[in-house]
């Protein structure tokens, strides 16, 4: 199986991208588990709980991996969390650091924040959506993972991860 991470700041498009890419390529979606998760909490988040975010973002994208071929896209990953975290707490729980660096995925789509921000009661970074993707770029390139910028409108966004996907699909 393949795996597409889909990364990048608030409202930048990962969701809407990787719905694009599940129907269009016809892949296994692994969605956001955080989203769910805090809108089923009854108080705010804390440190605890992106660590059990983890978790089951990590055990969601195995069990697609395993019962399933082809290609699998995944709406976040774990260097989503870490600098969510880190943005957050100031820190992160070493199994995320961990992870976040051995996890294997075959590409990243690093999303670019310029299009307009979404409000959303989830979101908390509405003005420092720059600063952040060049965090994640930084982070991907120290990692050294492969990764393409996605950026434009969501017709040019949907076309160059559409030939991200040709690329591995062919390999």
């Amino acid at each position: 199986m393949k795996k597409i991470a889909i990364v990048g700041p608030e409202s930048s498009g990962k969701s809407t991208l990787a719905q694009e890419l599940m129907l269009r390529a016809r892949a296994w979606y692994v969605s956001e588990v955080a989203r769910e998760y805090i809108d089923n909490l009854e108080r705010p988040y804390g440190e605890a709980d992106l660590l059990e975010i983890a978790h089951a973002q990590a055990r969601n994208e195995e069990m697609v991996s395993s019962e399933f071929k082809g290609l699998m896209v995944c709406d976040t990953d774990l260097i989503t969390i870490r600098i969510w975290s880190e943005e957050k707490f100031g820190r992160c729980h070493p199994w995320i650091l961990e992870q976040s660096e051995k996890r294997h995925y075959d590409h990243w789509l690093l999303c670019m924040p310029d299009i307009p921000w979404e409000p959303d009661p989830q979101r908390e970074n509405p003005h420092d959506r720059d600063r952040l993707f060049e965090k994640y770029k930084a982070l991907l390139d120290w990692l050294e993972k492969p990764y393409t910028i996605i950026s434009g409108s969501r017709n040019a966004r949907v076309k160059t991860a559409l030939g991200v996907v040709k690329g591995l699909m062919t390999l």
